[in-house]
């Protein structure tokens, strides 16, 4: 009698299946579409697709809601490799969120220009704080700048947090480089119109940034 017994050909395809392959398998045992599956987790057909198609994994809860639905363990539906990857894209995504979230707030708090008295303004010879809706002893040109910079950090800092989720390519690519130059830029003219409080608000905004940034590398 052979010391080695050979593992059934069904049994050892079922070992090495993948996740998708796995998902697929259980989701045609249930007689479901993708779209039936995606209502029963709460997630986008398009997820389901994506995860079926190996172009990705579920997060940690909609792992636990499939392993829940199918009856499953999750080491059943993943190997030790894919809990690897698994927690590897989890933990990119949640360092992805905490950046946007920095970016976004910081941007959005460019608001308080227009509301908080950090710009210095000369009245009867005496220098007064004022907002930058109440400053009206600059040059015409000056002025507009830090309208339109406050106004991109603003914009930027929205959209950021408004489009957390986005995969545009051009968008993820560039929004942190987007917050980058609006900021600097008005640092920059902060300090050469020698607005101090502006500028050091604007500074340290910019080094939070940029340390963010790089904390990611």
């Amino acid at each position: 009698m052979n010391r080695y017994l050979r593992v059934p050909a069904t049994l050892e395809s079922v070992l090495i299946m993948e996740f998708n392959q796995k998902l697929q398998k259980l989701r045609k045992q249930k007689n479901l579409t993708q779209e039936e599956l995606a209502e029963a987790l709460f997630v986008s057909r398009t997820a389901v697709s994506k995860w079926e198609s190996g172009r990705g994994y579920p997060n940690i809860e909609s792992l636990k809601a499939l392993a829940a639905f199918f009856g499953v363990t999750i080491d059943e539906l993943l190997s030790g490799d894919e809990l690897l990857t698994l927690a590897g894209e989890d933990a990119g995504k949640k360092e992805k969120y905490f950046r946007d979230l920095v970016f976004g707030v910081l941007d959005c708090s460019a608001a308080m220009f227009f509301f908080l008295p950090l710009f210095g303004q000369k009245a009867d010879g005496v220098i007064q704080g004022v907002s930058l809706l109440v400053l009206t002893e600059l040059q015409p040109w000056l002025k507009i700048s830090y309208f339109v910079v406050v106004i991109g950090m603003i914009v930027t800092g929205v959209l950021t947090l408004a489009l957390q989720n986005s995969t545009r390519v051009c968008w993820t690519q560039n929004k942190h480089g987007l917050s980058l130059l609006c900021n600097a830029t008005g640092a920059f003219l902060f300090i050469i119109s020698r607005q101090p409080y502006a500028a050091a608000i604007t500074f340290v905004f910019l080094i939070i940034k940029v340390f963010v940034r790089m904390k990611k590398h």
